[in-house]
């Protein structure tokens, strides 16, 4: 399988390129650049694989939640090439790509991701590793205060996100005894979007270009 997968939906932007297994990622940490930089990272991923897009099997994308400028950024990008090639796309959760990013390099099976939100809120979701190295979430993904995120119950969980930093006595309260440790500095990335996405399209959950749409989790959003 070939798919190309980016993420948008934070201050860093990705790109990666799946091919049978392989994966190669550009990344950068670039605060209101994503506009500027994503098309130049697609076009030299496919041109080091010498691949085209029309080549591709599908496509996948960080859907949010996070800065609505970057989600919209993403999605039109994703979009743009999906009307372009008739690929199926795949809207992946930002806060799963996350987990899945601390699952890849950390090994950590139970994940709870927190973006910032602003507005004294935060995205939050929980996912845990049942199999084949694919986080699945254990939550419904939602914006609330620090203070209210829903918890899995039960067990040591590992969090991840910018909202652990910005939140992070508030939410340690909260979470209290099944907290093990935190990685603040983690971001969505475009590999964990790939792999999330290879997953997803090989149970056939791609959809068309037109239902592409980015998820901001609550009707008020934060530029």
């Amino acid at each position: 399988m070939k798919l190309l997968a980016i993420d948008t939906s934070t201050d860093a932007c990705s790109a990666a390129l799946y091919i049978d297994g392989d994966i190669k990622e550009l990344w950068e940490l670039a605060p209101r650049r994503h506009a500027e930089l994503i098309l130049s990272m697609i076009d030299r991923l496919c041109q080091d694989a010498g691949v085209g897009v029309r080549s591709l099997d599908g496509l996948a994308f960080g859907r949010g939640p996070g800065a609505f400028t970057g989600l919209r950024i993403g999605a039109g990008v994703i979009q743009g090439i999906a009307f372009g090639t008739n690929l199926p796309v795949v809207p992946v959760s930002s806060l799963a790509a996350l987990a899945q990013g601390a699952m890849r390099e950390a090994n950590r099976e139970n994940v709870l991701s927190a973006l910032d939100a602003r507005l004294g809120e935060v995205y939050w979701g929980a996912y845990a590793c049942r199999g084949n190295g694919i986080m699945r979430g254990v939550l419904a993904e939602c914006a609330c205060l620090p203070s209210e995120v829903p918890l899995p119950g039960h067990g040591r969980w590992f969090g991840v996100g910018n909202g652990w930093q910005v939140y992070g006595e508030p939410l340690r309260l909260r979470v209290g005894a099944l907290i093990s440790g935190v990685d603040p500095g983690r971001t969505p990335r475009a590999h964990d979007v790939a792999l999330l996405g290879v997953d997803a399209l090989s149970r056939g959950e791609g959809v068309s270009a037109e239902e592409a749409l980015p998820v901001y989790l609550r009707d008020q959003v934060v530029r």
